[in-house]
């Protein structure tokens, strides 16, 4: 299998958390190359509505064709996740049965391997506009080019710490801003490679690339993806109907921290309950058959009745 074909993570285990009945109205809030959608279509009768929205406008216009032989009704929107509460009362729900984001990334979007990207600068091993946003670059407050070449080595330090936990954060910092003194950092290429320069050789040759955590960083900073996430959980759980589930898949640890917590506050507020009392993760075939897999966590609540 192409190292850049995308492999839904934990596909199954999710759509089945959302205990789907055919005259539903589910909501996947991450489109992405749609595996979750499809395979929630399929679960959803004639009577029942799948409403999918992505930030990126190419994956929306993607999955178009993939849902024309699909029985629900099916509605695609080109927002992000955060924009749920004011999208569902936009066209008229109120409340929906289910609600699912996986917060990983497509490989195809943002590059997968050494010779192909996705061209906004997610990934460090080719040269690409250094942008790293989701969505159109002139909408962001600011993109990692503004980062690399404009901030301080200070707050650009405190990112990778606090976005990435990067042990090398303030080497990495001074190496960038060192950098940019020579010239304009202008690609995801000249990034990886200042980063690769700046840190102990053992590091150059560890388990992951030098570069993925500062990548990450950057990639949540210029996204507010933390943020993101608190406004879609609240808004998330605001809109869903009795008995409803939302089901979130995160990947790095910042985030499952987040949704745990959120979860344990709705219950203890009497919204609902937490389903899954620890985590639901990828079984050793699916992270042998994808290791992007490893670090995935799915956790799952349910509203109450009223």
């Amino acid at each position: 299998m192409s190292d850049t074909h995308h492999i839904t993570v934990l596909l199954h285990e999710a759509v089945d958390a959302l205990d789907i009945q055919p005259s539903d109205i589910i909501v996947d809030a991450t489109l992405g190359a749609a595996g979750h959608s499809l395979l929630i279509a399929e679960h959803l009768g004639k009577g029942g509505t799948l409403v999918a929205l992505d930030a990126d406008e190419k994956a929306v216009a993607q999955a178009r064709e993939k849902f024309m032989k699909v029985a629900p009704n099916v509605r695609l929107w080109n927002a992000n996740f955060r924009e749920i509460g004011p999208l569902l009362e936009q066209i008229g729900y109120d409340k929906v049965d289910g609600i699912l984001a996986d917060l990983g990334w497509r490989q195809e979007q943002f590059g997968g391997d050494d010779s192909k990207g996705g061209g906004k600068g997610f990934s460090f091993r080719v040269d690409e506009p250094l942008r790293m946003t989701y969505g159109d670059p002139e909408s962001y407050a600011f993109t990692a080019h503004d980062i690399a070449n404009a901030w301080e080595a200070d707050s650009i330090a405190t990112i990778l710490r606090g976005y990435s936990e990067e042990k090398y954060a303030w080497k990495i910092a001074q190496a960038i801003v060192a950098a940019r003194a020579e010239g304009v950092i202008e690609t995801s290429g000249q990034l990886a490679r200042i980063i690769e320069a700046a840190v102990p050789a053992s590091y150059r040759h560890g388990g992951i690339h030098p570069a993925t955590r500062t990548f990450q960083a950057m990639r949540i900073a210029v996204n507010d993806e933390l943020g993101a996430l608190e406004t879609f959980i609240a808004q998330a759980l605001a809109h869903l109907a009795p008995k409803g589930r939302l089901a979130i898949i995160t990947f790095h640890s910042l985030e499952d921290r987040m949704v745990k917590h959120a979860f344990r506050q709705a219950a203890a507020d009497g919204k609902g309950d937490v389903v899954t009392k620890k985590p639901i993760i990828p079984s050793d075939d699916e992270v042998a058959q994808n290791p992007r897999a490893r670090s995935a966590k799915l956790r799952v609540f349910s509203r109450n009745d009223s």
